[in-house]
């Protein structure tokens, strides 16, 4: 999926009668106003400023009770190139002391293509590479950015020794930080924030189909033939397929980038769970979809490895093809609460000239 039915998302706003806020929202400067469309403001300006204040300040004050689970499965292909990572404590995982500071919890997808050789490289090296940046952990957004682009380097290397490992793969990442959430996204993976039971798109898929991203190939001398990038590959954004003549390398790097697109926002009490999924989960489920059917399942469980099975059982289902791969992680250690559904009362009238149309047809 390119573009979201922002049909849908609008209406599910309305119908759930959810108030409004942006002031806790923050992009990266990667991000544009195209990307920011899912950032939905969630306080009604219409709102008491005193009581707004007490209510910012409660929910500035929260601090996630965080809770993760994942699941996999091959789905209808012969090998399986999906693989995926989930760390508590990053900088204790690679014996990098933070003096004083709380931990960084690290949640990885990696769909490779071609082969699994580049996903497994990722999911082992990146990581560590983030954690040995300059910048981490006091500029998460540079080191995280920049450590896509050395992992993608240091891939290749590997490649010129071994070229059996010659793969690509898409890498979508998500790290929280306190109360922060930074989302890297190279590729079509998706990451889906559950907000009151409102899905928040928190990356944009990496395809040829995107407007953006063409925009991008093209300036780089790429091109897109039949919806694939130079022919051959169905995303725009990708770590490893350095085997693949024309993509990367250059003095411009090629239209094949390894960067990745960073969001990064304040959670409050009302974000409920993170969804990451590889691009086989979201060719079946719409990113609403996909949080409704999770805040049920949690609500009927509460087991957060359960609902990712439950997900990746329910897209096979639904007809899914490709490899599977689900991560989770809630911000709560309740359940989502039911939603409270306002339906406003609308007023019908017929006029006198319809109504005697009607009374004509129901009398032949």
């Amino acid at each position: 999926m390119c573009v979201q039915d922002a049909e849908q998302v609008s209406e599910g706003m309305e119908n759930m009668g959810l108030p409004r806020n942006d002031e806790n929202e923050h992009s990266s400067s990667q991000f544009d106003a195209a990307a920011q469309r899912y950032s939905f403001p969630l306080e009604s300006i219409s709102e008491d400023s005193s009581i707004g204040d007490r209510r910012q300040i409660l929910m500035n004050n929260f601090l996630p009770a965080i809770r993760s689970g994942e699941w996999s499965d091959i789905g209808g292909r012969l090998d399986m190139e999906d693989t995926h990572i989930c760390i508590p404590n990053l900088a204790m995982n690679f014996g990098y002391a933070v003096s004083g500071e709380e931990a960084i919890s690290f949640y990885g997808v990696f769909d490779g293509h071609g082969g699994k050789g580049a996903a497994q490289f990722v999911r082992d090296h990146l990581p560590r590479i983030i954690v040995e940046d300059a910048d981490f952990p006091l500029e998460l957004e540079k080191a995280v950015s920049r450590s896509f682009m050395e992992t993608d380097a240091a891939f290749a290397k590997s490649c010129s020794v071994e070229s059996a490992l010659s793969s690509g793969t898409t890498a979508l990442t998500a790290m929280i930080f306190g109360r922060s959430l930074l989302v890297a996204n190279a590729g079509d993976c998706r990451a889906v924030l559950s907000r009151c039971g409102l899905a928040i798109e928190m990356s944009e898929d990496h395809r040829p189909c995107c407007v953006k991203e063409r925009m991008r190939i093209e300036s780089l001398g790429g091109f897109v033939d039949d919806g694939y990038l130079n022919g051959q590959l169905g995303v725009t954004r990708a770590l490893g397929n350095w085997h693949i003549k024309g993509l990367k390398g250059g003095d411009r790097g090629g239209p094949l980038s390894a960067e990745p697109e960073l969001k990064l926002i304040t959670l409050t009490k009302e974000d409920e769970f993170l969804i990451i999924g590889s691009d086989g989960i979201w060719d079946v489920f719409r990113s609403q979809n996909a949080v409704d059917f999770a805040r049920r399942r949690l609500q009927e469980h509460n087991n957060v490895k359960l609902c990712c099975k439950d997900i990746v059982n329910e897209a096979k289902k639904r007809g899914a093809t490709d490899n599977l791969t689900v991560v989770m992680v809630c911000f709560h250690s309740d359940p989502p609460p039911p939603n409270v559904v306002q339906r406003s009362r609308v007023r019908r009238c017929i006029s006198a000239e319809g109504l005697q149309n009607l009374k004509f047809l129901l009398q032949g």
